[in-house]
C-alpha cells in the first residue's frame, strides 16, 4: 500500500476528526519526502548543512579577509548562519512549490487528500531540515564565544512566522505556476533579489535610517530580528517584528484564498 493510501486508510473514518487526518497525510508525505532524498544521497543530513556553510564561509571570508566589513557584527559567521540558515528553509520551500503539482500531478488527481498537502508537506520538509541544522549554528555560538541573551527564548516565534509566511506564500506560487509556467523562471529571480534584499549579509540596524522604515515592509526583516536577537539584541526591532507579523497573516489569507478559487481549475489544467 503507498504513502498516499496509507494516510486515509490506516484507520477507520471515525477514529480520525478531519484534521487528524490532515496532519496524518501532512506527516506521512513530509517523512516520505525526507527518506527519499536522503536515501538517494551518501552524505545524507551533510547536504541539509553543507549548502548553507558553504554560503556563510564565503561571505565570512569575503567580508573578514578580504575587505574591510562594513556590515554585521561579530563574531560574524554567527550573524550570517542565523539569519541564512531560516533563508534556506524559506527559498528552499518557495522554490520547490513551483513544482508541487507539475511533479506529483497523478497523484494529486487520483487521491482524495486535501490538495494544500501538496504545497505544505514541501514547507514542513523544509522546516525540518532548517531545525537539523541548527546545530551547526550552535556550533559556531560554542566556537567563536557568541553571547547568548534571554531573546534566544523568542527563537520559536520565529519559526511560527516563518511558517506562516512560507505557507502563504507557496500557496499563491504553487497553483499559479501551473497556468503561467514561466512564472517558474521567474519566482527563482524573485528569489535572488529578495535575497540582498532581506537583511542576511546585513543587519537592518547597518542600513540608513532614512530605510529603516520600510525594511520592515520586508517581512523577512522582523522575522530574522527574532532569530538574530538571542546573540544580538540590537536587532530586535518590536515594530518590524509587528509588521512582519501582520503580513505573515495577511499573505497565509491571500494564499488560500488564490488556492482555493484556483483548485479546481489546476486539477484540470495538470
Amino acid at each position: 500500500m503507498s504513502t498516499v493510501s496509507r494516510a486515509y486508510g490506516d484507520a477507520h473514518p471515525l477514529q480520525r476528526t478531519p484534521w487528524a487526518r490532515y496532519r496524518h497525510s501532512l506527516w506521512l508525505l513530509t517523512t516520505r519526502d525526507l527518506k527519499v532524498r536522503y536515501s538517494t544521497s551518501a552524505l545524507g543530513y551533510v547536504w541539509s548543512v553543507l549548502d548553507p556553510l558553504v554560503m556563510a564561509g564565503i561571505y565570512w571570508f569575503v567580508f573578514t579577509q578580504v575587505f574591510e566589513r562594513p556590515v554585521g557584527t561579530d563574531p560574524y559567521i554567527v550573524f550570517l548562519l542565523s539569519a541564512l540558515l531560516p533563508w534556506m528553509w524559506f527559498n528552499g520551500s518557495v522554490s520547490d512549490s513551483t513544482r508541487a503539482f507539475l511533479k506529483d500531478a497523478k497523484l494529486v488527481r487520483s487521491t482524495m487528500i486535501p490538495r494544500t498537502i501538496w504545497v505544505n508537506r514541501i514547507v514542513l520538509s523544509k522546516g525540518i531540515e532548517f531545525l537539523l541544522a541548527l546545530p551547526v549554528l550552535a556550533l559556531f555560538v560554542v566556537l567563536f564565544q557568541a553571547p547568548v541573551h534571554w531573546e534566544l527564548a523568542l527563537f520559536p516565534l520565529a519559526i511560527v512566522l516563518q511558517a506562516i509566511l512560507t505557507a502563504g506564500v507557496a500557496l499563491i506560487v504553487a497553483p499559479l505556476v501551473v497556468f503561467f509556467r514561466d512564472l517558474e523562471r521567474a519566482v527563482k529571480l524573485a528569489l535572488r533579489f529578495l535575497f540582498y534584499a532581506s537583511p542576511i549579509i546585513y543587519g537592518v540596524t547597518d542600513l540608513p535610517s532614512q530605510l529603516h522604515f520600510w525594511a520592515a515592509f520586508n517581512p523577512l526583516s522582523g522575522i530574522f530580528g527574532i532569530y538574530r536577537a538571542g546573540f544580538f539584541p540590537e536587532e530586535l526591532d518590536w515594530f518590524n517584528v509587528a509588521i512582519s507579523a501582520l503580513m505573515s497573516l495577511a499573505i497565509l489569507a491571500v494564499g488560500l484564498w488564490v488556492f482555493r478559487s484556483s483548485e479546481r481549475q489546476v486539477l484540470k489544467e495538470i
